[in-house]
């Protein structure tokens, strides 16, 4: 990529997103185009297609998506099916259409079987049954890395794409139902400190900028209580869901960005494909190569936002799948590495979260 070529990044305010083009900002890139949800509907295929034609950018970052953790994932299945299987095929083909010299797709690692050897390798793809708790999600992932393997065979495209881990980072998603596992874990933490030390002002201050069911930042004391309950939090004590005892890959988001314009930069999809043979299963892993339990990072949190109370799982809810650690040899091979653990990171998360709270408030 030159560095004044035209970027569009999709889904650029999203965790994903958002990263990615810091990092491309950082990096000395100058010339970007994106449009908001309320600018341009992905799902709209005569949008997407106006937008191509007007703008005709060069290269294409598609992280936009419907995500989300087990809850959003069992409550939304049709949403999460429909909407990201529109959203990658309008751009994909649009990509195709006008002419983009390069695009790269974000997927995820759920796209794997839930019974398959660890780490995974991107062969695993397609051997065995999902997970069934995403399996929407999955699928329409699986569609759009075969939709760019399928372009790039049949038009010559240089489409590429890439299946992160469990990602956090700024600008997560800490709704305490539709969030992934380390947001959901540092907000209900938070909360649960706030409301065992009676921390009012902070506590009102975080439910006026993310209410929680019927309680927000005026709610009386027996309705912040009794919606917080809900989700597990009470006055000291927090309920986490699952057995706390499966294991999880975490993947600092800036990282990933960083890795993602790695790729952009230095890959293409003739270094991915195979001399001979079969061409399949040409997307990368982005990972670390190394897993905690889910009472691990609780432990983190935990202890570093100094929250006292007891924590318990509740058994009833849903684990997931008991591991899902990526096979990173094809990412170090073409030279990149993380570097940044949970014991680093969910720290860094929780100061980004209470700094975001103070700015909002102000």
């Amino acid at each position: 990529m030159n560095k004044d070529s035209l970027i569009y990044v999709a889904g650029h305010r999203g965790l994903v997103g958002s990263a990615i083009l810091a990092n491309l900002k950082q990096k000395g890139y100058t010339s970007f185009i994106h449009r908001t949800h309320e600018e341009l509907d992905l799902t709209d295929s005569r949008a997407v297609n106006a937008f191509f034609s007007e703008n005709r950018p060069k290269y294409v970052f598609l992280a936009a998506a419907r995500v989300g953790g087990i809850a959003a994932n069992t409550l939304y299945r049709a949403d999460f099916i429909y909407q990201n299987l529109l959203i990658q095929t309008n751009v994909i083909h649009a990509a195709y259409k006008y002419g983009v010299k390069k695009l790269l797709f974000l997927g995820s690692t759920c796209i794997y079987p839930c019974q398959t050897s660890q780490p995974i390798k991107e062969d695993a793809l397609l051997t065995s049954p999902l997970e069934y708790t995403n399996e929407p999600y999955a699928i329409a992932k699986i569609a759009g890395l075969k939709m760019c393997e399928s372009y790039n065979l049949q038009y010559g495209t240089n489409f590429l794409s890439v299946m992160p881990t469990n990602l956090y980072g700024p600008n997560d998603n800490f709704h305490l139902e539709n969030s992934h596992v380390v947001p959901a874990i540092v907000r209900k933490m938070h909360l649960a400190k706030c409301l065992q030390e009676k921390m009012w002002i902070e506590l009102r201050q975080d439910l006026e900028l993310r209410p929680v069911g019927q309680a927000h930042g005026n709610s009386p004391v027996e309705v912040i209580r009794d919606e917080l309950k809900k989700f597990g939090i009470d006055n000291g004590q927090l309920m986490l869901w699952g057995t706390g005892t499966v294991r999880r890959e975490l993947l600092w988001s800036e990282e990933m960005a960083e890795a993602c314009v790695f790729i952009m930069e230095k890959v293409n999809f003739s270094d991915l494909a195979p001399s001979s043979g079969e061409i399949k299963n040409t997307h990368i892993n982005i990972g670390t190569g190394n897993d905690n339990t889910i009472k691990d990072l609780c432990h983190i949190a935990k202890e570093y936002i100094g929250y006292h109370g007891q924590l318990f799982f509740d058994l009833e809810r849903p684990d997931g799948p008991m591991q899902k650690l990526s096979d990173i040899t094809r990412l170090t091979k073409l030279g990149w590495k993380a570097t940044i653990t949970p014991a680093i990171g969910i720290p860094r998360l929780y100061d980004w979260y209470l700094s975001h709270l103070s700015s909002l408030k102000k």
